[in-house]
């Protein structure tokens, strides 16, 4: 089962702008480490997906992991060869807007290096630069 909403509003939306940064979700709230994008992006449902199944992987199941995307938003597509007019294509996949400084994946009750190198494989699995992260000790 892909991760997208279970119902919305409307079927179609817009692109909207991907300008700015990150005004919430900027700071480890779970987690005592993370992994926060420093690019802007849409990420698709199934590379969160890919994220999730690597980080549980390379953990064993050990600790908790936490994903702090979701694919809010319909992306749609036209069928090859088709030609111009007759409407908006139907909705082909989800997306999460990612801005920079957006934490993506938070992991807790794992050693750093455990953790490190999890969100490392993760991060290598999407399309943007991310940072790992680790909450202050004080």
């Amino acid at each position: 089962m892909p991760l997208m909403p279970r119902r919305v509003k409307f079927r179609k939306s817009q692109r909207g702008s991907r300008a700015g940064t990150a005004q919430r979700g900027t700071s480890l709230s779970f987690g005592d480490f993370g992994l926060q994008a420093l690019e802007r992006d849409w990420i698709k449902n199934n590379q969160i997906e890919s994220c999730r199944v690597s980080i549980n992987r390379h953990l064993k199941r050990r600790g908790k992991v936490w994903i702090r995307i979701f694919p809010h938003k319909p992306v749609t597509a036209r069928p090859p060869d088709t030609r111009m007019g007759k409407g908006k294509g139907a909705p082909e996949f989800w997306v999460a807007v990612v801005k920079p400084g957006h934490i993506l994946f938070e992991v807790a009750g794992v050693s750093e290096t455990l953790a490190r190198e999890a969100l490392r494989r993760a991060a290598n699995k999407l399309g943007v630069r991310c940072r790992f992260v680790k909450r202050d000790s004080h």
